[in-house]
């Protein structure tokens, strides 16, 4: 037979034992190329101005099975704090390692506030050192943050930051990527922060902002919205209880059950790509709810924030642990999973000096660079270890340090607090204090300032909220509420000159330029 004769399908078609021998070959290589997947990928999942106002936290009025799904399956930190609760200020903590007073976010990047950090905080920048890891970088939503040069994400995607499961869709084509690189995958929602407007519908005289809802109970494309009733709202200590509380807080429950529905999502994404259990995914806030009393002091509910780590390569799940950390452990925890992080020196394993990055790029020569030290190491501690040990300690006590929101608000606080006590110093004491002015238009605050100074205004007056004393200590293990200022009281003196010197120990550790005001006010 002549073999010529033979078309070319017939040449190449396997028969038999042949072809079930192909098959297996073709199955093993498809199998090894999905095992190839990128392992230890990273998801930092960042909301706007959130309590622990989570189902996995016990709240009762709360709609969020996402997160609290992932809490079951994952690590609860009951004891996770903000290291200040001002919006870029706080995220120049997360990505960088670094309290705000060190990195130079004294406040909001935006507009006439043009706060930034300092050039040289580059070398210890998260995504940069990532990046330096063999890591793809993204980010989508809300940044806030600059010099964009030291805080470079090598993707930027495009998202409705109000619309979490939208930019769970955007994010699809990083997590799908065939790449062999990790990714690193920063996705920060503008929810549950106040905008949007006013609900118009409501019946109250002062109207409750509408917290990036829709007007007339409108849904967000893809969204199932989740409405809430004022009757229903659960009233935390901090606030009054009037309808003008109630209202507000409905808003912002909404806003929270949307952006549950935007971390459903991005798991399902995921699955699909079989990547849910090669990726670490952390949820945090950049601090507390923005009601007066939260957002903007160094007060307990601007502070704490939700805290949940689902590490897929850790064998426990489903617990808590009341170890304290804060935002500064972010950066080198992170770089701990994926391999990166000097123990020794606390800082990335392939870490640049500032001088050797900036010395090619003469266009930032004559900027100011910032302090000559405090930016060689993390300020933070990596929390890795506390997920297969719950009751590892990596801190004493939490150390927080706010100094603007806007750049209209200076009033330096430092606070240090610990499993018993918390002081605060309010530097600008003398001062009355300044408001953010979202929360000051705000319906919660109006409707109590306009009763009178001596109107009830959750532990407090409205008079004790504007005009604060220079200490203030609470025995937090039996005052968690913050009520009874102890500061004056002559039982607790010695109580308040140890924390003095606890306070002034973490200003020198953290090269706080504020130290100073001991001093001369």
């Amino acid at each position: 037979m002549n073999m010529n004769t033979q078309t070319p399908s017939r040449i190449f078609q396997p028969e038999g034992s042949m072809r079930v021998i192909l098959f297996a070959v073709i199955s093993t290589i498809i199998c090894v190329q999905s095992s190839r997947a990128a392992e230890r990928n990273i998801i930092v999942f960042v909301t706007d101005d959130e309590s622990p106002t989570l189902g996995c936290y016990g709240d009762r009025v709360a709609v969020t099975p996402a997160i609290d799904s992932m809490a079951a399956d994952g690590v609860v930190f009951d004891n996770a704090f903000a290291t200040t609760a001002s919006c870029s200020a706080s995220r120049s903590v997360i990505l960088s390692g670094l309290h705000n007073h060190t990195n130079g976010q004294y406040g909001h990047q935006h507009a006439f506030h043009k706060f930034a950090s300092w050039y040289d905080v580059v070398s210890l920048s998260l995504p940069r050192a990532l990046a330096r890891a063999k890591y793809r970088t993204a980010r989508i939503g809300k940044y806030h943050v600059a010099p964009e040069e030291v805080y470079h994400f090598e993707t930027v995607l495009k998202g409705n930051p109000r619309n979490a499961v939208q930019m769970a869709d955007a994010s699809a084509e990083v997590i799908n990527s065939k790449s062999e690189k990790p990714f690193f995958l920063y996705f920060a929602t503008s929810d549950p922060h106040r905008g949007g407007g006013r609900d118009e519908d409501s019946s109250l005289e002062l109207k409750p902002d509408l917290f990036g809802n829709i007007k007339n109970r409108g849904s967000h494309k893809g969204i199932k919205e989740v409405f809430f009733e004022s009757e229903d709202m659960q009233i935390p200590s901090f606030l009054p209880d009037t309808a003008e509380t109630r209202s507000e807080l409905a808003q912002y429950y909404q806003s929270c059950a949307r952006i549950d529905q935007g971390l459903a999502r991005l798991v399902e994404i995921l699955k699909e790509a079989d990547l849910f259990d090669k990726t670490l995914i952390l949820f945090t806030s950049d601090h507390g709810m923005a009601f007066s009393g939260g957002k903007t002091t160094v007060y307990e509910p601007g502070l704490r924030v939700p805290f949940v780590v689902r590490d897929p390569y850790s064998k426990d799940r489903g617990v808590r642990t009341q170890s304290i950390v804060n935002h500064t452990d972010i950066a080198p925890s992170l770089l701990d999973f994926a391999g990166e992080l000097d123990h020794q020196k606390q800082r990335p394993k392939h870490w640049v000096a500032p001088n050797e990055y900036w010395k090619d790029k003469p266009y930032a020569a004559n900027e100011n660079h910032g302090p000559r030290k405090g930016v060689e190491a993390y300020h933070g501690r990596s929390w890795i270890p506390i997920l297969s040990d719950t009751d590892m300690t990596i801190h004493d006590a939490h150390f927080a340090s706010h100094t603007f929101h806007e750049i209209q608000m200076y009033y330096p606080m430092r606070a240090i607090r610990d499993h018993d006590w918390k002081l605060i110093w309010n530097i600008a004491h003398p001062l009355p204090y300044p408001f953010a002015s979202d929360l000051w238009a705000a319906s919660s605050w109006q409707s109590q300032y306009r009763r009178s100074l001596d109107a009830p205004y959750g532990t407090k007056t409205v008079q004790e909220y504007i005009h604060r004393p220079r200490f203030e200590l609470y025995h937090i293990a039996e005052d968690p509420e913050e009520a009874v200022n102890l500061a004056d009281d002559p039982n607790q003196a010695a109580v308040l000159l140890r924390y003095k010197e606890k306070l002034k120990s973490m200003q020198r550790q953290f090269a706080d330029p504020w130290i100073t005001k001991w001093d001369y006010e």
